[in-house]
């Protein structure tokens, strides 16, 4: 399949299940021991972000992403907010040429369809912990299997560590 079109599946499921997120539900843990619902939701549209401006730019500036890796990218509408920031990202990943661009992320140099290929497995996953959280399910089995095959080729023994890739669930 072609990963633009797996990336529109992914983000068509996570929307699901944050439009499906109640604000109550905001401050439950999530299976990412450290991070709440909101927390989660917070990375995957920090992360939509950045790689948006990578895929736009080449790189994200220092200042920039400390903000979206580390502060709130939410404000008051996280369903805006997620909505925004992943229409972004799929916006410059469909650009004419954007995946032949060579993009720097915070953990190296790339081209950007294989930056696209972390994006898929990075979303589709916290999209799963956002739905264990929340008591939704994602339904599509056979994009969870796929993205999880994504994720098992991106995703070696060296980069298994709590804090950036924790053990498998």
């Amino acid at each position: 399949m072609d990963t633009v079109a797996l990336m529109k599946q992914v983000i068509a499921s996570t929307d699901k299940v944050v439009k499906g997120t109640d604000p109550t539900q905001l401050g439950v843990q999530s299976p990412c021991t450290e991070w709440t619902v909101r927390d989660v939701i917070n990375h995957i549209t920090g992360g939509a972000t950045m790689f948006a401006v990578c895929v736009e730019q080449g790189s994200a500036p220092d200042d920039l992403l400390g903000k979206l890796m580390g502060g709130d990218n939410l404000g008051d509408d996280y369903i805006k907010s997620w909505e925004t920031a992943s229409s972004r990202a799929l916006a410059a990943f469909e650009a004419p040429g954007a995946l032949d661009k060579v993009v720097k992320l915070p953990f190296g140099e790339m081209p950007a369809g294989v930056a696209l290929n972390i994006a898929v497995f990075d979303v589709l996953t916290h999209a799963a912990d956002i739905a264990s959280a929340t008591g939704q399910t994602i339904d599509d089995t056979a994009l969870v299997e796929t993205a999880l095959e994504v994720g098992h080729q991106m995703i070696g023994p060296d980069l298994r560590a709590p804090g950036i890739f924790d053990a498998e669930q």
